[in-house]
């Protein structure tokens, strides 16, 4: 059967197959296809075998849900076991046919093996094999390193190896999945031998760990009382509260979850209690089993504590509750968003992806789309590896956020707020803040030094220690005076408060950067195939000629520190010397300072929009021009345009704008939309150590 390379367009795709059961394989497959969606304009992914008929595949739904080509579920998979049962051969035919649909309609593909589930052959892995030959795709070899020494592996990869050669399959790779942490650097030297490049990663509790709403499913219960946010945090262990209340809680342990019934008053209370606790682990739940609920005044009791902590009922007894919960595994599946940072983390941190790429064939991009700058500012912020502080450490989005940043290891963290506060919440939230210092800006070591040096640095404003002490006590203040005094090098803030708030602090502590009187600011909008720098769409309203010019500078600057090679467009309703008028003029006059200052950079005004953006207008109107039909930054002439045209392109094109990102200060501060989501935050955390890195000390 002809390889899908002879009649389609040029893919790169791989075969994650694996020779057993619970390998992990969509933890590789995950960080696989975002290393892929990294590179490649069009990412998508294709199931040959559906786990099961009867409930959807949640692999292939996470997969679908991160992958970049435009595919839906039915397009992405492939035959039923009992298709490759009952006919193989026709099975094998149908699968080839509809991996060349989706192969028309990607650059890469991630095609995810079997499962091995009850109507497992033995010969399952030769099956997979032979779908890969006949996809055209490498394989990339996933094996279970749990309970195994690194010669067991080796032995087992030497089968597999000699099985996929049998079919002709190509092995690129081999990725041993949940091994003994105490391993992990023997496995892959062993594995050396097979002559192809390995990989181990660790055994991580948390990937297999049930969500407390898995839970409920598999017990058949009912939530009784709790934030019901709290069901998708995972439980860690499971403990039968057989004992005494006292001898219970000697033995709790994070994120566990008790299984106690409803007439154990004593447990019920000394759990809840404990919960919110300082000196307790945080707890994932109480499972009151038995049918039965609490006495009518424990239950008032209850109520009137207020316990965010999930507490669920099941009609079951103790034993049969639990078998079950024991029984019950986590899925890395969609929205289980820590357990996907984490997998993401592991394979970022354990796998090299340019050797992983290489082996793949996967071919240099020419294009740059929204998923592929999203993870270079992620990689790029990573090897920065800058200290940031986040003022608004009582925001549940920030601390989900931080979560992220600090799994990814995107930056290191500062949050500000009462430390025991924040961490309980954390703890409820299943968001792991162990890494990140948390700071009480009117409790903490550094308040009298910081308001003696902005009693300083507002003296001919009239301040004095005294007020100082007051003003400090503010988190936007504070979380500033950080940057300024370079204990922290930038700021995230303005998810609970106003741009006003956030930046103001900015303008009398930091100060603008040497040669700029203006702060002002871009939106990194993110096209199908490309980014542009659009500025200023946040800050100044009207700026002047001067300001224009500045601005301009700014943000040639910003976007070179973003990978884009700056062609500055300063816009207006005309182009060259053909428009009259005081706003044209403006602009002119912005042009020449800039060109003044920097005579090195790339500008053209003024122009017109299309004839900054399209060739063929571009060489009807600046035939001569370096930016004309190029431009990659555009400078509007005031705010009101520039915020329409951003959300304008936005919400037409389907751009992804990230920002506003701010310019023009001596240290990065950026400020959030009231209504920014986790991404939105993770995001702008890493556009700012990004810009920290870019500031000379």
């Amino acid at each position: 059967m002809p390889s899908v390379e002879s009649d389609l367009h040029r893919i790169s795709s791989v075969y994650v197959a694996a020779p057993e059961g619970d390998t992990g394989k969509s933890t590789v497959a995950l960080g696989l296809l975002n290393m892929l969606s990294a590179t490649t304009a069009r990412a998508g992914v294709f199931r040959p075998i559906a786990r099961s008929t009867d409930e959807p595949d949640y692999i292939l739904e996470l997969l679908l849900e991160h992958s970049t080509a435009d595919l839906t579920y039915e397009q992405a998979m492939g035959v039923s076991y009992e298709q490759v049962h009952d006919d193989p051969e026709g099975a094998l035919s149908e699968i080839v046919m509809r991996f060349h649909t989706v192969a028309a309609l990607c650059d890469s593909v991630v095609i995810i093996g079997s499962d091995y589930t009850d109507i497992v052959s033995p010969s399952e892995l030769s099956f997979n094999a032979r779908i890969a030959v006949n996809l055209g795709a490498p394989v990339l070899l996933t094996v279970r390193g749990s309970g195994r020494t690194s010669e067991e592996l080796l032995h087992l990869v030497e089968v597999c190896q000699a099985e996929l050669a049998s079919q002709k399959a190509h092995l690129v790779a081999v990725i041993a999945n949940r091994c003994d942490p105490e391993l992990l650097d023997q496995v892959p030297a062993a594995l050396e031998s097979t002559g192809v490049p390995s990989w181990s990663l660790p055994e991580v509790p948390l990937l297999m760990a049930p969500t407390m709403a898995e839970l409920q499913t598999s017990i058949d219960g009912e939530l009784y009382s709790g934030d019901t946010e709290l069901l998708q945090r995972e439980a860690l262990r499971v403990m039968v509260g057989g004992m005494t209340a006292e001898h219970i809680l000697e033995r709790l342990t994070e994120g566990v979850v008790v299984i106690a019934p409803a007439d154990r008053s004593d447990v019920l209370l000394s759990l809840v209690n404990a919960h919110d606790a300082e000196g307790f682990p945080s707890l994932a739940g109480i499972i009151m089993n038995g049918g039965m609920l609490p006495h009518p005044s424990i239950a008032k009791l209850v109520a009137g504590l207020k316990p965010r902590l999930p507490i669920l009922t099941t009609g079951l007894g103790t034993f049969d509750t639990a078998k079950a919960a024991f029984e019950t595994r986590g899925r890395v599946a969609v929205g289980s968003q820590r357990k996907i940072d984490t997998a993401l983390s592991l394979m970022e941190e354990r796998v090299d992806a340019k050797a992983l790429l290489e082996r793949i064939d996967v071919p240099i991009p020419s294009v740059v789309t929204p998923q592929m700058f999203e993870y270079q500012l992620v990689f790029r912020a990573r090897e920065a590896r800058k200290h940031i502080v986040l003022p608004e450490g009582g925001d549940d989005r920030i601390l989900r956020a931080a979560g992220r940043v600090l799994q990814r290891q995107i930056a290191d963290l500062t949050i500000l707020g009462k430390e025991n506060e924040i961490r309980v919440r954390a703890a409820e939230l299943g968001v792991d803040l162990s890494a990140a210092r948390v700071l009480d800006p009117s409790n903490c070591e550094y308040f009298d030094d910081f308001a003696e040096e902005y009693a300083k640095l507002r003296k001919h404003k009239g301040m004095t220690v005294e007020r100082a002490r007051e003003v400090i006590t503010d988190i936007s203040y504070f979380g500033t005076m950080m940057v300024h005094m370079g204990i922290a090098d930038g700021m995230v803030s303005g998810a609970a408060h106003t741009t006003a708030h956030t930046i103001r602090p900015s303008f009398e502590i930091i100060k603008t950067a040497p040669g700029v009187d203006t702060v002002s600011s871009v939106f990194l909008m993110c096209l199908a195939d490309r980014v542009l720098a659009y500025g200023d769409c946040a800050i100044v309203p009207d700026p002047t000629a001067k300001q224009l010019a500045d601005i301009a500078i700014s943000s040639s600057i910003t976007a070179e520190q973003f990978g884009i090679e700056p062609r500055v467009a300063l816009l207006s309703y005309s182009t060259g010397e053909s428009g009259t008028g005081a706003d044209v003029d403006k602009v002119r006059e912005a042009t020449r300072l800039a060109r003044e200052r920097r005579p090195d950079l790339l500008l053209e005004g003024p122009i017109q929009y299309d004839a900054a953006i399209e060739p063929s207008v571009a060489k009807s109107k600046l035939p001569d021009s370096e930016v004309a039909g190029r431009a990659t930054v555009f400078i509007f002439p005031d705010l009101n345009t520039g915020n329409n045209t951003y959300k304008a392109v936005q919400r037409s094109a389907g751009a992804v704008a990230v920002g506003p990102v701010l310019q023009g200060l001596n240290k990065p501060v950026n400020d959030l939309s009231r209504g920014a989501l986790v991404t939105d935050i993770v995001n702008t955390v890493a556009i700012t150590a990004i810009q920290a890195a870019g500031v000379k000390p």
